[in-house]
């Protein structure tokens, strides 16, 4: 992809290496994704940023008071997370835009490590069956298993030890051209995970 981009990103070097977690190192909020976009993340170099999926969160992040602002276009656009952290339990931009497991598994031990980074998160917000599955072996012990593994849906919600995890409909293009995800949906889901991040404050 970064050798023959499209016309409209033609001229422009691309990241196109392994994508870093971008956010706040106190967050106690994790937001979970699938891989970076082809051309979105795999081009810019910094997490949902420069496609309409990361239009749609930092969107709502901002209106959540997660974000300073609610545009997300390149490093170097002031963007600053607060309370919050995103990251791709896929590193690479995979082919065809597909994330595989196996793939997932092969960069776990990396997203383990970051987790480990951030110990004050007490929330997931994983967006999509993918990075919810991906987020309870994310959340298991080394060697352990989630029985009964708890099923995806939008607004879903388990608890693994002190953590919260909460899944959403990932804002795709997929998604969200059809209605299947709107902006209040969306909305919802991050506000429920504010105030479970708010929680967590009080009662620690």
């Amino acid at each position: 992809m970064a050798r023959e981009p499209r016309a409209a990103y033609r001229g422009q070097t691309y990241w196109a290496r392994p994508l870093p977690g971008f956010g706040d190192a106190a967050a106690r909020v994790l937001i979970v994704g699938l891989a970076p976009g082809a051309h979105g993340a795999n081009r810019t170099g910094r997490v949902f940023t420069g496609d309409r999926s990361g239009d749609w969160l930092y969107r709502a992040l901002h209106r959540a008071g997660f974000a300073n602002q609610p545009e997300s276009t390149a490093p170097d656009d002031n963007l600053t997370l607060t309370g919050a952290r995103v990251l791709n339990l896929v590193r690479c931009a995979p082919p065809d835009n597909k994330p595989l497991p196996v793939e997932r598994d092969r960069c776990r031990p990396f997203s383990v490590r970051e987790l480990a980074l951030l110990p004050s998160v007490r929330v997931l917000l994983a967006l999509g069956g993918f990075a919810w599955h991906g987020s309870l072996r994310l959340l298991a012990t080394e060697g352990s298993v989630i029985t009964p593994r708890p099923r995806f849906g939008h607004g879903a919600e388990t608890t693994v030890g002190p953590v919260t995890l909460v899944g959403c409909y990932h804002p795709s293009q997929q998604n969200t051209f059809t209605g299947r995800l709107t902006e209040a949906m969306l909305d919802r889901v991050v506000g429920r995970v504010a105030e479970l991040a708010r929680g967590a404050i009080t009662n620690s």
